[in-house]
Order: structure tokens, then sequence, then C-alpha cells
């Protein structure tokens, strides 16, 4: 068993893990606006669709369902979906192809706010497209690194995300 994990996250981790995911999709949701309210509900019905995908497919067959995980989702997942198979999680694969679809949150912004700077240049958007680069890729590492992972017990019996980024 590994030291020091978590049976229930505290409180103040799983607000911060999730202060991350909430802040890009506010500013993608942000930066896509300038192309009208239509690809912006577009853009956060997929956040949502992410979301759900998440909580019926892997939290149902997490250890943490029905308890405080890192992102609160195992606590979330009981309250919509039956328990499924702790066994199958852990015997999941993921390749980065998998996980394609949750790049696209900060991908489609990005290149939203790419394509709107040649049209109509705004610092604003540069600094948008700073900040979404610096949460998905340096955020997303400080919280999985530090907040979660590092406690997590579902590593214990296999955690197909630590398999794929610690090849």
């Amino acid at each position: 068993m590994l030291e020091s994990c978590y049976e229930n996250y505290p409180l103040h981790k799983v607000f911060l893990s999730n202060l991350l995911s909430i802040s890009i999709y506010i500013i993608g949701a942000y930066i896509i606006s300038t192309w009208g309210i239509t690809y912006t509900i577009l853009y956060l019905l997929y956040c949502l669709f992410l979301e759900i995908r998440l909580l019926k497919k892997s939290c149902t067959n997490c250890y943490y369902y029905g308890k405080v995980c890192g992102f609160g989702k195992g606590k979330l997942s009981a309250l919509f979906f039956e328990k499924g198979d702790n066994a199958q999680f852990s015997q999941t694969h993921l390749t980065w192809k998998d996980l394609l679809p949750d790049m696209l949150v900060s991908i489609l912004p990005l290149l939203a706010g790419i394509i709107s700077l040649i049209y109509n240049f705004s610092w604003l958007t540069v600094i948008l497209i700073i900040i979404i680069l610096v949460l998905s890729m340096g955020g997303n590492a400080l919280v999985r690194g530090h907040l979660t992972c590092g406690k997590c017990k579902q590593r214990e019996s296999g955690c197909p995300a630590e398999e794929l980024f610690n090849k």
C-alpha cells in the first residue's frame, strides 16, 4: 500500500484541482465567444459531455467511487451512476489517442484564439492564450503531480493514466 494515501481527499485539494479545470473551461469559452454564442455553447456542452463520460466510464470503476477523490468525482459519480468493476479500471489501456478528446478542451480555444488574432488582434486574447497554455500544461502537471495522483489509492491496483504518463 502506498504510504500517506488518502481514503478521502481533503476538500481544499478537491477545490484546487477543480479550479484548474473550471478555469480552463471558462477561459476557453471566453476565447471562443469571439466566434459567437453558438460556438461558445457547443464548446461548453462538449466540456460537459467529457465530464459526464468520465463520471460514467471511469469513475464508476475507480477505487474512489462513492468517496472523495482528488477531483471529488467519486462522490458525484455515485449520485448518478451504479458502481462498476474496479478490476476493469486497472485493465484499461490508455494511449495518447484516447486523450485527444480531453486535449481538445484546450486545443480548440487555442486554435480559435490564434485565428481570431489574425483577423482582429487583441492583447487580451494573447494573454488568455498564454494563460490557457500555462494552465493546460503546467497547471495539470502541478495538480496531478502534487495534489492528486501522488496520494491516490487507485494506483495500487493500477491506473491507466499513470502508466501512460510514467512510461
